[in-house]
C-alpha cells in the first residue's frame, strides 16, 4: 500500500509539470493595468544601477529568483538538475518543489539534493507544506543544505485534488512552531491563489517575517487538479483568488517582507512588483517554458538578459537601486483600479510618489 502511494505521488509530480507547461501563456499579464510615470533624465550610467536586494536575513545579487517547481520522480530529478545549473550560471537563488515525497521515500532524496550537487555555493530554498512538523522542516533544510525554507499554502489545490488534504485545522499552528525554532529563515508562500491582507496579518501574528504572495496569473493548480480529476468537478474554482498585482496592492501597509510570484513574464513585471514593495520576485513558468523550448544554455542567457533589461528599466525610472523603485509613481488603471478602490488602497498616493 505504501509503495503504491509513493508511485502515485511521483506520477502526480510528472503530471504537474506536463500540465503546467501546457497552460503557459506568454501574452497575458496581471500587470497590464499598471503604468509608470516616465523619468526622462536619470543622470547616471546604466551600469551604476544596483540589483541587490535583501530578504530572509540574506543579501541577493538580483531581485528575482527561480521559484519552486518540482522534484520527487526520475523525470523531475533531471529538471531540477537543469534548473540548478541555470541558477549557478546566472547567480540566482532557486527553490525546489515540495520535498514531502523524499520524506516518505528516501530513494527520492536525490531528485532534490541534485540541486546542491550542481550548485554547491548558491542560495537554495527548501520547500514543504505549511502543515509540516518541526522535525520534517529540519530534515528538508538539511537535505539540501538550504539557505531558507519555503512553507507553501495550497488549500485550494488540496480541496480540488481527489487525494488532497481536507483538514487544515493545524496549519497556522504548524507554521508558528517552525518559525519559533529560529534555526533558519522561513518564507511562507501561496502557490498561485494570492494573499489578502487579512491572511498576511494572521501570518504576521505567528511571527512570520517573509511572505511570498504567490498570486493568480501563473501556473493554475486548481485547473491542474481539475484536469487530473477528469470529471469536471470544481471547474468553478479555476478563477479563484487574487492576482499577484492585486495581492501587492492589498499588502501596501504590511510590515513583513513581501516576495511576489505568479504570472511574472517580463523584466517589466519584475520592476512593477518591486515598485509595489516586493523585496524580490519568483519566476517559474517563464523559466520552464524557455527551458522546454530551448536548452539550459539559452535559458541561462535569457535570465542574464533579464538582469541587463532590469537595469535598463530602472534607468528609465531614474532608480539606481531596488529600494528607490518604491519612490516612483505608479498609475493604477482598469480592473486593478476597481479592485484598489474596493479594498481602500490609496492609489492617489501611488500615482504621485516622489
Amino acid at each position: 500500500m505504501q509503495k503504491m502511494e509513493e508511485q502515485q505521488r511521483s506520477r502526480r509530480k510528472d503530471e504537474h509539470i506536463t500540465l503546467a507547461y501546457g497552460q503557459y501563456d506568454d501574452h497575458s499579464t496581471a500587470f497590464q493595468d499598471i503604468r509608470f510615470a516616465p523619468q526622462s533624465l536619470p543622470n547616471f550610467h546604466k551600469e551604476d544601477v544596483s540589483l541587490q536586494t535583501h530578504f530572509a536575513e540574506q543579501q541577493f545579487d538580483a531581485p528575482f529568483y527561480i521559484n519552486a517547481m518540482t522534484g520527487g520522480s526520475a523525470r523531475t530529478k533531471q529538471l531540477n538538475q537543469q534548473l540548478a545549473i541555470i541558477a549557478r550560471e546566472t547567480g540566482l537563488a532557486m527553490a525546489v518543489g515540495s520535498q514531502s515525497a523524499a520524506l516518505h521515500d528516501a530513494d527520492l532524496i536525490s531528485t532534490y539534493s541534485i540541486v546542491r550537487t550542481e550548485n554547491p555555493d548558491g542560495p537554495i530554498f527548501a520547500n514543504l507544506s505549511a502543515d509540516s512538523s518541526v522535525d520534517n522542516a529540519r530534515r528538508a533544510v538539511d537535505m539540501l543544505g538550504a539557505n531558507a525554507l519555503q512553507l507553501h499554502i495550497n488549500v485550494a489545490q488540496e480541496l480540488v485534488m481527489k487525494e488532497g488534504d481536507r483538514d487544515f485545522s493545524n496549519w497556522l499552528q504548524a507554521i508558528e512552531k517552525i518559525v519559533a525554532i529560529q534555526e533558519f529563515p522561513v518564507i511562507v508562500k501561496e502557490v498561485g491563489f494570492g494573499m489578502s491582507r487579512e491572511v498576511m496579518e494572521q501570518l504576521q501574528d505567528t511571527g512570520v517575517k517573509t511572505i511570498d504572495i504567490g498570486g493568480k496569473g501563473g501556473t493554475n493548480f486548481a485547473k491542474i487538479e481539475s484536469d487530473r480529476r477528469r470529471d469536471e468537478a470544481y471547474q468553478f474554482l479555476e478563477d479563484w483568488g487574487f492576482t499577484t498585482a492585486e495581492s501587492l496592492l492589498d499588502c501596501q501597509n504590511s510590515s513583513v517582507e513581501i516576495l511576489a510570484s505568479g504570472g511574472i513574464k517580463t523584466p517589466l513585471d519584475i520592476v512593477k512588483s518591486l515598485a509595489l514593495g516586493a523585496k524580490s520576485v519568483g519566476v517559474a513558468g517563464a523559466v520552464l517554458h524557455q527551458l522546454k523550448k530551448t536548452d539550459v544554455e539559452q535559458t541561462s542567457q535569457m535570465l542574464l538578459d533579464w538582469k541587463s533589461e532590469l537595469r535598463s528599466v530602472m534607468t528609465l525610472l531614474g532608480a539606481k537601486s531596488v529600494p528607490e523603485l518604491t519612490q516612483k509613481s505608479l498609475l493604477i488603471q482598469g480592473k486593478l483600479h476597481q479592485f484598489a478602490t474596493l479594498r481602500h488602497v490609496n492609489i492617489d498616493y501611488l500615482a504621485n510618489r516622489t
